[in-house]
């Protein structure tokens, strides 16, 4: 399953949260925020069609930052910062994605 979409079932199920996902991108760092099951990036564009992913799966993510919704960019609300995906394991195996 695509990483990207376990995190975006992640935030169905965590319908308060939002992911701030950092990741490499053919050498060039994107950003990517998440919430209620949606993507979208803030560096680059974003496809109006939700079929086309974000992220390839050639992208390595760096960091995710969880924030308590909704997203004020000006005063962010972190629940955690700085996980990793394999540190983020645990949060979607509890929601069962």
């Amino acid at each position: 399953m695509n990483k990207l979409y376990r995190l975006e079932q992640y935030t169905e199920k965590r319908r308060q949260e939002v992911l701030l996902v950092t990741a490499e991108v053919d050498g060039e760092l994107d950003q990517i925020m998440i919430f209620r099951g949606f993507s979208s990036s803030l560096v680059r564009p974003t496809a109006f069609d939700p079929d086309i992913p974000i992220l390839p799966e050639t992208a390595k993510i760096l960091t995710l930052d969880r924030l308590l919704g909704p997203y004020n960019p000006s005063q962010p609300n972190y629940l955690q910062q700085g996980l990793t995906w394999e540190t983020v394991q645990p949060l979607l195996s509890e929601v069962g994605v």
